[in-house]
């Protein structure tokens, strides 16, 4: 009785099945697609952002891994850098 039922319902779904799992992959390659595209925006932004960091062009800039700048010394190489009020151009 069982399969019977299960055999009734397999038929009357199969020609369903088809554009079903034809519209499931092409929105799985989209959905990929897109958070491709989204990781690389986000990536290029970081960038553009951490390019803006003045410390190795600044007077200061030491350089040194323990103490790379001795004015201030917790936001070196940080974003928080970014609008320094000590920035000294080396040049």
């Amino acid at each position: 009785m069982f399969f019977k039922v299960l055999a009734h319902l397999i038929h009357w779904v199969q020609p369903f099945l088809v554009p079903i799992c034809f519209v499931a992959a092409w929105a799985l390659v989209l959905m990929t697609v897109l958070r491709v595209f989204e990781a690389t925006r986000d990536t290029v932004q970081q960038a553009k952002q951490m390019h803006q960091i003045p410390c190795p062009d600044c007077q200061f800039f030491t350089g040194d891994y323990n103490l790379k700048c001795p004015v201030h010394p917790m936001s070196a190489l940080s974003e928080d850098a970014i609008a320094c009020p000590d920035y000294r151009s080396k040049g």
